[in-house]
């Protein structure tokens, strides 16, 4: 089995291509919900969070809007972050891959935001990164998570600069111009994926 890493910055549009590849028939692991899961009530990050970051959870429950200004205004809180959810992150990918492998399937997607950040390229035999420009960007993440424009630029500037993931990437999907420009843009990458199934296959002795 093979590994596509899909990623790209907040508000580049990876859900939306994401939901693309699996609407084609890849498994897909999704970072973000796994990280939802583990801080939703009862999740098993809870306690290291609140150890944390005090007054962010209360009664089991996560106030996130606590833990979004914590981060933002100390580095060191984003960082503590990750080294309490990056671990068990991990494990879940470890956990999907295994059962993708089970099923028999020929390519698998890790959706990961910071899968050059931790290292998770180099899982992958290929990587596509999904992109827009900055304004399309800013506009995305202020209109979907309500944030201030102080907030968003706080968010865009911890991560990998764009410019240095799509040199870092196998493909590129830009996101920018319309739905069905993106449409064919991950047409391409599945037929790619596609043929270098039918290839292996073939070199296999196997019948596609």
């Amino acid at each position: 089995m093979r590994i596509l890493g899909l990623t790209g910055g907040i508000g580049m549009g990876k859900s939306t291509v994401a939901r693309m590849l699996r609407r084609a028939g890849f498994p897909v692991f999704d970072a973000d919900a796994a990280v939802h899961a583990l801080q939703a009530p009862g999740g098993r990050a809870l306690p290291a969070i609140g150890r944390l970051v005090p007054g962010s959870v209360r009664d089991g429950v996560l106030d996130r809007a606590v833990l979004r200004r914590a981060a933002i205004a100390d580095g060191a809180v984003m960082k503590g972050l990750e080294r309490i959810l990056h671990p068990m992150v991990r494990q879940e990918r470890d956990r999907f891959l295994a059962r993708a492998r089970r099923a028999g399937h020929s390519w698998a997607v890790l959706d990961i935001p910071l899968l050059f950040e931790t290292g998770g390229d180099r899982l992958c035999d290929r990587v596509a990164v999904v992109s827009a420009p900055p304004d399309v960007q800013i506009h995305r993440v202020a209109r979907r998570r309500g944030m201030a424009p102080g907030e968003v630029a706080a968010v865009i500037a911890r991560q990998m600069p764009d410019r240095e993931k799509r040199r870092r990437a196998d493909d590129v999907i830009c996101t920018g111009l319309s739905r069905n420009d993106t449409v064919r843009r991950v047409r391409r990458l599945v037929a790619r994926m596609r043929a270098d199934a039918e290839m292996r296959m073939r070199a296999e002795g196997k019948t596609p």
